[in-house]
């Protein structure tokens, strides 16, 4: 397990390296963990050919935790990539991000190409998300937090869904703190996300995979795959949002074959 520290405001980014060969950086989505992509199964598959790295988040896992809302400005989170790859010694990366990660993605591809060979969105956007978090999690999220933390939210989150969120979730969710999650979600809202005037700019190989039940991240994603130069979009038949990544095989298949054609 590695640390890496944000040139900008000293914020501590814990990291974790495995397998060799061309590094593969994998980032998790809002209130996740690097933990998900070895429990679903990407870690052992991708560590065959590849140094993967994985990351928490600021706010998220074992990173730190500030709790007040210019912590999370998109700027700073593109910094925290930065900050891991110099700290892994890596000039350039493939990257994988979900959700929120691949939000993230979009802005360090804006920012720092060179430091992107491949970069992959899965269930993300180049938008702003304000207006979105509801809808991944439920009405009232933030006063969930705020009045019974993150079991409250968990809570409802499963009555909003209408069963219980899955063992692994809940686990990488109840490791954070709610005033730090809070401040994230609420640094999110405000974020504008990349014009589609600068996608249009982007010569990065790309790849756009959403699920056809996440109408939101496909319209988006199939979107950027029009505007983008060296981009294609690939459907997941009949998942939403919080199924992206799961079942992983189709996933990891669909990433390979764009890897390795890139």
């Amino acid at each position: 397990m590695g640390e890496a520290f944000n040139a900008v405001d000293g914020v501590r980014i814990s990291f974790q390296e495995s397998g060799a060969g061309p590094t593969i950086v994998l980032v998790h989505g809002s209130g996740l963990s690097r933990a998900i992509w070895r429990g679903l199964g990407y870690t052992k598959a991708l560590e065959e050919r590849f140094q993967v790295v994985t990351l928490d988040l600021r706010g998220h896992g074992r990173s730190e935790k500030p709790q007040h809302e210019d912590a999370y400005s998109m700027d700073l989170l593109v910094g925290d990539i930065l900050a891991v790859l110099d700290a892994a010694g890596v000039q350039a990366a493939h990257y994988v991000g979900y959700s929120a990660g691949a939000r993230v993605g979009f802005s360090l591809l804006a920012s720092s190409p060179e430091r992107v060979e491949t970069f992959t969105s899965a269930g993300g956007t180049y938008r702003s998300p304000a207006g979105q978090i509801e809808s991944i999690f439920f009405p009232g999220y933030d006063q969930a937090l705020d009045r019974g933390g993150v079991p409250e939210f968990l809570r409802q989150w499963s009555n909003a869904a209408g069963r219980d969120v899955d063992p692994q979730t809940a686990a990488a969710f109840l490791a954070n703190d709610p005033a730090a999650l809070r401040a994230y979600f609420r640094r999110s809202e405000d974020e504008p996300g990349i014009p589609e005037a600068d996608l249009r700019k982007m010569d990065t190989p790309t790849l756009l995979l959403a699920g056809t039940e996440d109408p939101l991240r496909h319209a988006d994603s199939e979107r950027a795959a029009r505007l983008m130069h060296k981009a294609q979009f690939h459907a997941l038949l009949g998942r939403n949002h919080g199924q992206t990544l799961t079942p992983a095989s189709p996933v990891l298949n669909i990433l390979n074959s764009f890897i390795r054609r890139k």
